[in-house]
């Protein structure tokens, strides 16, 4: 059983720590960096009659935690520092690397920490783990459940993804990198997946009422659908380059684009959210999502220009006139996600709407306004064209929790375990 603590979060001194008003520019939203609570939080060294810990161990966990926390205040500021110019190689290369390295040690830690909990074990709600949203940063989650740490650390790992993901798409927006950066969603996409479906339900229900919002079901299922829309987006744009691809297969694309962000709308929406980072993510969904339909719009209404009866030219129209309207509830959207604080701005365009900006410009307003019956948008919403129904093809890259550190497993160990 679980307990826990929330309190105002002070920096050194103690003063309260400034996270900046205007982030820059945006690719990948990022909403919640959580990082863990300073070197107050080391493991205690003994536990009454059974439950006592080998000292190796307690040095070991004590250690390697020490490190992680040290690692994340300075990984932090990194993904949270504003963007005015563009990054060059060498602010890549290190970007990079501070992600790559903390993720290797987030790895190496679950290792050891699984030692805490694996089956048998009494110490699950034994150690008092504390962690800190960065973002908001006014409150810390005190929660003694040996899970909710594991469940803070794959959150982490996937923040750091989002994070490389969005450096790599603001210093160098092409589709050159467009597939390395898909990798790095999919990566992102995967650690939340394991979250949902392997250390939640192991977090009993009276704990998880106690869970910050980030942690909650709702939100991680929204980022691992934000993280597979965007990594089908930028499929999308791979496909676009490409003079193979059939506007079929970019339908297709497109369509499967819209399912993951209508999930990630859904879920963070069903929070009531009116400030702050939790309410950003929720019109940053919403601006996918209606950028999504944009897109899949576009391209149902060309696969069926190709159609030879009235009945697919009519339907086209539909279509088309379905992606003006979404087009303009997205940048609607668009505008008011960056005016919400932290202020933040568009990026040079990538994507599929780099090129779909292009077009509404130039041919689809055209197209609509010679064949368009000047029906109000309420009368759009509700006769709304159907899209094709595709299974997304992009799944998470599946990701397992690594094998119990092998000091654990010594017969002079097993003193901990009932």
């Amino acid at each position: 059983m679980g307990c826990v603590v929330s309190t105002t979060t002070i920096c050194e001194g103690g003063k309260r720590r400034r996270w900046p008003r205007n982030i820059g520019e945006v690719a990948v939203f990022v909403p919640g960096m959580r990082i863990p609570k300073g070197v107050a939080f080391l493991f205690q060294s003994s536990f009454n009659g059974n439950n006592k810990l080998p000292k190796t161990q307690v040095e070991n966990l004590s250690n390697m935690r020490a490190k992680i926390v040290a690692m994340a205040s300075q990984v932090t500021p990194h993904a949270m520092k504003p963007r005015r110019r563009k990054a060059t190689q060498q602010d890549i290369y290190l970007g990079g690397s501070v992600f790559s390295d903390l993720l290797q040690a987030l790895e190496n830690y679950l290792s050891v920490l699984l030692g805490l909990i694996t089956e048998g074990s009494e110490l699950v709600d034994k150690v008092e783990f504390v962690w800190v949203n960065q973002e908001d940063g006014s409150e810390e989650t005190k929660i003694a459940n040996g899970w909710y740490e594991v469940l803070s650390v794959l959150h982490l790992m996937a923040m750091l993804c989002l994070s490389e993901a969005n450096l790599l798409l603001l210093s160098r927006p092409s589709t050159k990198y467009g597939f390395h950066v898909k990798i790095i969603e999919v990566k992102a996409a995967g650690y939340l997946d394991c979250a949902l479906k392997h250390v939640l339900p192991k977090i009993s229900p009276q704990v998880r009422r106690d869970l910050p919002i980030d942690l909650t079901e709702e939100v991680l299922a929204a980022l691992c659908a934000q993280a597979l829309g965007q990594g089908v987006d930028l499929q999308l744009w791979m496909a676009i380059d490409s003079p193979k691809a059939t506007l079929a297969v970019k339908r297709r694309l497109a369509c499967e684009m819209v399912k993951y962000y209508q999930q990630a709308y859904d879920n963070i929406m069903k929070f009531s959210l009116n400030d702050g980072w939790g309410a950003k993510h929720q019109l940053f969904a919403k601006w996918k999502y209606f950028e999504a339909k944009a897109v899949a719009y576009y391209y149902h209404g060309m696969v069926l220009y190709g159609g030879k009866t009235e009945k697919s030219r009519e339907m086209a129209i539909a279509s088309l006139q379905a992606t003006e309207q979404f087009s303009m509830k997205s940048k609607k959207a668009n505008e008011a996600f960056n005016k919400m604080p932290p202020i933040s701005r568009n990026p040079s365009p990538w994507g599929s709407m780099k090129y779909l900006s292009e077009k509404i410009s130039k041919e689809i307003s055209v197209e609509i306004h010679i064949n368009e019956d000047h029906s109000d948008e309420e009368r759009f919403i509700q006769n709304e064209p159907l899209l094709p129904d595709f299974n997304p093809a992009l799944k998470p890259e599946e990701y397992h929790l690594p094998s119990l550190d092998p000091l654990w497993t010594k017969e002079d160990k097993y003193q901990y375990k009932t």
